[in-house]
């Protein structure tokens, strides 16, 4: 199946008309949720013999574009599922199975989140300031408070990960794990009340003791930067769908801007369009070329993870790259789309209004533009010396 096939305009169509709905409410996308349930669409990554569709990055990025031209907020927190989806696959492709189970679960129904987030943690996934404590068991219990908890109302599995500071003969030991919904020990948060991306219901995670048995803990590693394959897989699912979240919001904008723009008449110019204006076409083309460097960039970074390319140090820079541009080229696409569309857009409940919102939160996603200059800048000219 391909992206339009799996999500039709009338299912698109569907999703667009509920997005106002959850964002004045600040109620969670269930309707949607279930829909996509319906078509199989939490199962992009899972193996076609296992009943998935058996997609790889780039299918599931232009799936995820796609959604997020209907409802951003819904396709951002999908996402949070697909990314583990996506690291269990692109683990696999390279040979490490330890994943494999996130899969099979997702076949058979479950519904994975993401819960590494920590407010001031800006080591992201190098150090944690959850604390993780062994047990007699060969388990651990968290304690710690996870943020942007996006799935909150939905997910079944809750990936985590926290610091045991004795590990490693005292130098500290990352450990990393997945909790269900049945385990004790953590409370979700009713705090989410945003500016944007408000179906999302992205709550604050309590970690009080939570407890992940030695069989659901799949990673320990060391603290600070390594080059174990996870951390390449998560940063590779999570920059690239993140983008293609963004690429399909900006996408929208452009779409609303246009017709917009063609609806407009110029009472100075005795009614003819606005899109007769010249400046108003200059900032119409200034938006579409933007988005046309976005869409082979998006393409061009997923299929290279999906053919096993090897960048070696610029990987890293690659995918940050990918993320910064498409959040700031959404950002300065709904910009320019507002501008054209005149004093409407600026009323609330106007879908340009929304999508100014919600296009704000991609500053606040990992790699943020300082850490993904000094990555990028690192990979072409080295480290900082001493």
């Amino acid at each position: 199946m391909t992206p339009d096939e799996i999500l039709p305009d009338a299912l698109l169509e569907k999703i667009r008309a509920r997005a106002a709905g959850y964002d004045s409410n600040n109620t969670f996308f269930h309707e949607d949720l279930q829909d996509l349930v319906d078509v199989g669409y939490l199962k992009l990554f899972v193996p076609a013999s296992d009943g998935g569709m058996g997609f790889g990055l780039e299918a599931a990025a232009q799936c995820q574009r796609r959604l997020a031209t209907a409802a951003p907020a819904t396709a951002l927190a999908v996402n949070m599922h697909l990314v583990w989806t996506g690291v269990a696959h692109v683990l696999g492709a390279r040979g490490d199975h330890s994943l494999d189970f996130v899969l099979k679960e997702a076949a058979g129904g479950e519904i994975f989140a993401f819960g590494n987030s920590e407010a001031g943690n800006d080591a992201v996934l190098f150090d944690s300031r959850t604390t993780a404590t062994p047990l007699p068991e060969g388990g651990y219990s968290f304690s710690g408070t996870k943020i942007f908890t996006s799935l909150s109302p939905a997910w079944t599995r809750l990936g985590i990960f926290g610091k045991d500071p004795a590990g490693r003969d005292g130098e500290g030991e990352l450990v990393h794990g997945f909790i269900s919904r049945e385990t004790s020990g953590y409370r979700i948060l009713d705090d989410w009340d945003t500016l944007g991306m408000r179906a999302s219901q992205s709550g604050t995670t309590v970690l009080d003791g939570a407890r992940v048995p030695a069989d659901r803990i799949f990673r320990k590693l060391p603290v600070g930067p390594n080059a174990d394959p996870l951390m390449f897989a998560i940063f590779a699912c999570f920059e690239t769908l993140l983008a293609a979240v963004y690429t399909g919001l900006g996408e929208r904008a452009l779409d609303v801007g246009v017709e917009t723009v063609k609806r407009r008449a110029s009472f100075k110019n005795g009614g003819r369009s606005y899109a007769q204006d010249p400046d108003i076409r200059w900032k119409v083309a200034e938006a579409a070329m933007a988005m046309d460097n976005l869409y082979p960039q998006l393409r061009a970074v997923a299929t290279d993870v999906d053919a096993l390319a090897d960048h070696g140090p610029q990987w890293f820079a690659k995918l940050v790259g990918l993320k910064v541009n498409a959040t700031e080229t959404a950002r300065r696409v709904v910009d320019l789309a507002i501008r054209v569309s005149g004093g409407s857009s600026y009323f609330r409940g106007s879908e340009l209004e929304r999508l100014y919102r919600d296009v704000l939160a991609g500053m606040f996603h990992p790699s943020d533009d300082e850490s993904a200059h000094n990555t990028v800048a690192n990979a072409w000219l080295g480290p900082l010396e001493d």
